[in-house]
């Protein structure tokens, strides 16, 4: 059963007490293989509408959880600890996207969520020649969102479609 918190103590304290501001936390976590804490972590992305018309914009809601009682870190090969695709799109645009090479690491306490939303703009980002914002065909179109392991390890994901019309 998840202790109480007393007014004395900070927000970052978690279910076993551990304070993040003090290191400790962190310590543990990395006792984690990143392995399982991969596996710890599991996604959600939903959008506010499953049909929009062409060139609305589509808010999009992703939710990661630490299904682990402890805490953990996930290991991310570059800066980037998650992102969202259409139909494979990184950010619905088809342009290199460059992020810095330093590992990182996407920490969380046990059992925790946290949520992120983004708007996708209904447009799809075209490099090829010019560079232009396209308004795409009437279709499905899948948003998946995933923490950003890296590519030949166990990745984390969750997919959702909408219908353009």
């Amino acid at each position: 059963m998840p202790r109480r918190r007393t007014r004395s103590e900070p927000e970052s304290v978690d279910e076993f007490g551990l304070d993040d501001r003090s290191g400790l936390s962190r310590r543990f976590a990395d006792l984690v293989p990143a392995t399982l804490a991969r596996r710890g972590v599991a996604v959600s992305v939903d959008t506010d509408q499953r049909v929009y018309e062409r060139d609305d914009p589509v808010e999009i809601t992703v939710e990661f959880e630490n299904r682990l009682p402890v805490p953990i870190a996930v290991p991310t090969p570059k800066r980037r600890l998650w992102g969202w695709t259409v139909d494979g799109d990184l950010e619905a645009s088809d342009e290199r996207r460059y992020t810095r090479s330093d590992p990182s690491t996407f920490d969380f306490r046990g059992g925790e969520r946290k949520r992120v939303s983004v708007v996708w703009n209904g447009r799809l980002e075209r490099t090829d020649g010019l560079h232009e914002s396209v308004v795409p065909e009437p279709g499905e179109y899948e948003i998946t969102a995933f923490v950003a392991t890296h590519p030949e390890t166990y990745q984390p994901s969750d997919s959702t479609t909408v219908r353009l019309r």
